[in-house]
């Protein structure tokens, strides 16, 4: 079953459930992967669809953090609702230890020795861990690493 497959039978699943969170989550990311698709002028793999469902829990973190800093709970809360439901449409996240196990490799691959290989070094890592680590995550870590 494709993600958009699997996004229908949960929005169905949502409105006999009567789950406002979910069903207005869902009924968002449909309408994002219309547009995907209107743009694109053809059907989204479920690739792409992933690298949409990124980019929008990526924007609902931000969110998170500037409700946070602005004292607004109640927008925090509705966030983090939107987003779990979000995540639970991406592929199992990486823990910090396989990242950094990857990053140590790839920093044996490329030569990597200094913080100036940062780019080569970020450049390798990001199609090992596409989809299933954050960008700002892996920086860091190479960062750390490098320093």
């Amino acid at each position: 079953m494709g993600l958009k497959e699997r996004l229908k039978a949960d929005m169905k699943e949502a409105m006999k459930a009567k789950d406002k969170v979910k069903l207005s989550t869902i009924r968002m990311i449909n309408s994002l992967i219309k547009n995907a698709e209107i743009e694109k002028r053809g059907e989204l793999t479920d690739e792409e669809i992933i690298q949409l469902l990124m980019k929008y829990a990526k924007q609902r973190k931000e969110s998170i953090e500037m409700y946070e800093k602005g004292g607004r709970q109640d927008l925090v809360e509705k966030e983090k609702a939107e987003l779990a439901v979000v995540e639970s449409y991406l592929p199992k996240q990486m823990s910090e230890d396989e990242i950094r196990e990857i990053v140590k490799q790839t920093i044996e691959e490329v030569g990597a020795s200094s913080i100036k290989d940062m780019g080569k070094v970020m450049k390798a890592v990001m199609p090992k861990v596409k989809g299933r680590a954050d960008g700002s995550v892996v920086n860091r870590i190479v960062k750390e690493l490098l320093s």
